[in-house]
């Protein structure tokens, strides 16, 4: 499993904004990441999915910190 907060956030992207999000400078990434780490450890309901499938719990964090974003 992959240990880089970047690595593992583009991974619980969908593809297209995998893509767009990649092509972004690293420090901008970084923040992200680390807003998606954040958000994952700050959301209880998050925690709950996260028992029953972690890649869903990702996936949602991950909406969630581009959706403040673009927002």
């Amino acid at each position: 499993m992959a240990t880089d907060p970047v690595v593992r956030f583009l991974a619980a992207l969908d593809p297209d904004h995998r893509d767009t999000i990649g092509a972004k400078p690293r420090q901008e990434q970084e923040q992200l990441a680390a807003a998606w780490e954040r958000e994952l450890e700050s959301d209880d309901e998050l925690d709950t999915l996260d028992e029953l499938s972690p890649p869903a719990a990702e996936a949602e964090a991950a909406r969630r910190v581009l959706a403040r974003e673009a927002g």
